[in-house]
């Protein structure tokens, strides 16, 4: 029975064979609860003459945008 050398036939085998990337078992994500009335940051492409009705008034233009959305919401059902 031969014993296998001491030292990689090949030095570059070697070196790639220590920086190979491990492979990690993914978690899966946690899925949270949304909080009530917590409001959440998107981006929303609107018409320019619809985001200037809404800002016409001065600050809190996002808050009475989210009110016609809400309002838009609640007479759908």
């Amino acid at each position: 029975m031969t014993n296998p050398p001491r030292r990689p036939v090949n030095p570059m085998d070697a070196a790639e064979a220590l920086f190979k990337p491990a492979k990690k078992k993914l978690e899966p994500a946690v899925e949270r609860p949304a909080l009530p009335n917590t409001k959440e940051l998107v981006s929303l492409k609107i018409d320019s003459d619809v985001l200037a009705f809404f800002q016409e008034d001065g600050a809190g233009w996002q808050d009475r945008i989210n009110d016609v959305l809400r309002a838009a919401m609640k007479n759908r059902v």
